[in-house]
């Protein structure tokens, strides 16, 4: 089952995809937003062409674990993928993955140009990894669905 992980912001959305078993994420794209009709239909083609069953997309709790506006705006987000979609949408917490993939980035020496470029689909890459590390734990030695 292939399991799709999205890191939602105002301007691009970060895109990462499981490997078949449920235990791997890597990045797969990042998409420019323009509006809500192709913004829903690249990730069609996205969810088309991987046999996508699921997805995963990175809700912006604030540090004390609170919901924020950002919250409000994620959550219409996945209300718009459940309805369009039919698949089932999981949030899941995303606090400071940003910053992490920002630093992982700049650790492994990425120009600051590139960098921008990649950060998103880095954050959903630890966001779908964050999730399927859980999975995991909690059925045991990979997750089951």
């Amino acid at each position: 089952m292939r399991i799709l992980g999205l890191d939602y912001g105002s301007r691009r959305i970060g895109v990462a995809i499981s490997d078949e078993l449920g235990m791997t994420a890597q990045g797969l794209a990042t998409v420019a937003r323009r509006n809500r009709e192709q913004d829903l239909n690249a990730l069609a083609a996205l969810i088309q062409s991987w046999k996508v069953e699921k997805i995963v997309v990175g809700y912006p709790l604030r540090l004390d674990g609170t919901e924020g506006i950002q919250c409000e705006k994620v959550e219409r987000f996945c209300q718009m993928l459940e309805s369009r979609f039919g698949l089932p949408v999981y949030r899941w917490d995303e606090t400071l993955t940003t910053k992490e993939a920002e630093q992982l980035l700049a650790e492994a020496h990425t120009r600051r140009k590139k960098r921008k470029a990649l950060v998103d689909k880095v954050a959903a890459c630890l966001i779908l990894q964050g999730y399927l590390d859980d999975l995991g734990r909690r059925e045991g030695s990979r997750p089951v669905t």
